[in-house]
């Protein structure tokens, strides 16, 4: 807890820091700047078409394009060294250089109460008919050369649903709950917390962290997180059809157990981005944004995103990916559209200079393109990748790139029944870590990224 204590008074001291902080845990992005102009990092020019097709697996696992090559790390029932075994349904997930030539992955678990969660639980924050329920995350520790695994553990449980979250510059992961639940709701009776919230992982625990909800944070179906190091304010989203865009901003910058207020996002002239009803929202057109105040944020009735709506909060597709990078935060909408296949928004904050701004980056057009993103990171040629999370007959999910122009591209194709999630860099930005969500896996893709 020492190191953890140390970079949060570091965050306070100095945000330039902050950043660099952030930009160590593999999540500065340089893609467009606010002129619309690509970046400067790699293979970002107009003429990019990906990195040619891909070679199909012999393994039946992944198909990367040539020059890529995977391993597994970690799988659905290998041994861990606190006694217990790998649980299923791994989700979101963060890289973290812990120093000393090693570095941590704290995984989520998209567990519910039903679920095995690979042994038991020996402390927690929720019960349901008296044992801990299942979700949380698990750490894994790899050794930053070679790619092996040093130790891996349970550090975070009794959570229900641990979907995404995000890094923060601190050097924590935070988790979140997609799950508003609580005793006598959905999952069964026997529950004996409500659940819902947003949980603190310090990527240098060593075993299980005492579970603390940040309440402040608010209740609702939450996805993911990220936190903008030059202010300390965390963008939140939301999978549900109508949901909106939240801000929490914090009353003490890196120590988010104070509180803070708890904020919606509404667009100047439009009101809801989901081009459902046809392209109210063209790409490309920035609308000023400002931030509404909300209260009563526990929310026991689940109701949060309604009421943000009543105040002229902007309605979004099922909110789930987030990324923050050097001036400007990606976010994902699984199902907007004029096709109903997903969009990526991008936020540029003002930081106290200029109005925020808010745009539509990119809309499938067809499945070949994108079909239902999810999790999204960004590559160190300064594209995004996006995990397609289906749910069709024939489930067929891909790593997806979109280059700084908003040109999409295949860069991996998932062979198995199920979802991609979690994708973040290594600090040095040479791998890329995924999640088979079930059976759960966790791969490094390592390949020339510069293109």
């Amino acid at each position: 807890m020492s190191e953890y204590r140390s970079d949060r008074r570091r965050f306070l001291a100095a945000t330039g820091s902050a950043f660099a902080a952030l930009a160590l845990s593999g999540c500065v992005v340089r893609t467009r700047g606010m002129d619309g102009a690509p970046g400067a990092s790699g293979a970002a020019s107009d003429g990019f078409a990906g990195y040619g097709p891909l070679r199909p697996d012999p393994q039946g696992l992944l198909d990367l394009p040539e020059g890529f090559t995977y391993r597994v790390v970690s799988r659905l029932g290998d041994a861990m060294d606190d006694g217990g075994t790998v649980p299923d349904k791994a989700d979101g997930m963060g890289c973290f250089d812990l120093g000393n030539g090693e570095i941590a992955l704290v995984r989520n678990h998209e567990l519910v109460p039903t679920d095995d969660a690979g042994g038991p639980i020996a402390k927690g924050f929720g019960t349901r008919g008296g044992e801990f329920v299942p979700g949380g995350t698990t750490t894994i520790v790899l050794d930053a050369a070679t790619l092996t695994v040093k130790r891996q553990f349970r550090s975070l449980g009794g959570t229900i649903r641990n979907c995404a979250g995000g890094v923060t510059p601190w050097g924590t992961w935070l988790t979140c709950e997609e799950a508003p639940t609580g005793p006598g709701q959905r999952y069964g009776d026997g529950l004996a917390r409500n659940h819902g919230w947003v949980f603190e992982v310090p990527a240098a625990a060593s075993g299980l962290v005492d579970p603390v909800p940040l309440t402040a944070m608010g209740r609702f179906n939450h996805e993911a997180a990220c936190v903008d190091p030059a202010t300390g304010y965390i963008y939140m989203t939301e999978d549900r059809d109508d949901s909106v865009l939240y801000r929490f901003v914090p009353n003490a910058p890196g120590d988010l157990a104070k509180g803070g207020r708890l904020q919606a996002m509404a667009l100047d002239g439009l009101a809801d981005t989901r081009n459902w009803k046809g392209a109210v929202m063209p790409v490309g057109r920035s609308y000023a944004v400002s931030w509404i105040d909300l209260d009563n944020v526990e929310a026991p009735k689940d109701d949060l995103r309604s009421r943000a709506a009543a105040k002229g909060a902007a309605l979004i597709a099922r909110g789930e990916g987030l990324h923050m990078g050097e001036g400007e935060m990606f976010a994902c909408a699984t199902s907007g559209g004029a096709k109903g296949l997903g969009q990526v928004f991008r936020l540029i904050p003002g930081r106290g200079r200029a109005p925020d701004r808010f745009e539509l980056f990119f809309e499938s057009q067809s499945k070949d393109q994108f079909n239902y993103g999810d999790n999204l990171c960004v590559a160190p040629s300064g594209h995004l990748i996006v995990c397609e999370d289906q749910y069709t007959d024939v489930v067929d999910n891909h790593l997806r790139g979109i280059t700084p122009a908003g040109r999409p591209y295949d860069f991996a194709r998932l062979r198995t029944q199920t979802e991609l999630a979690g994708a973040c860099f290594s600090p040095d930005g040479r791998t890329l870590f995924v999640n088979a969500y079930s059976p759960a896996a966790t791969l490094a893709i390592t390949g020339p990224w510069a293109g």
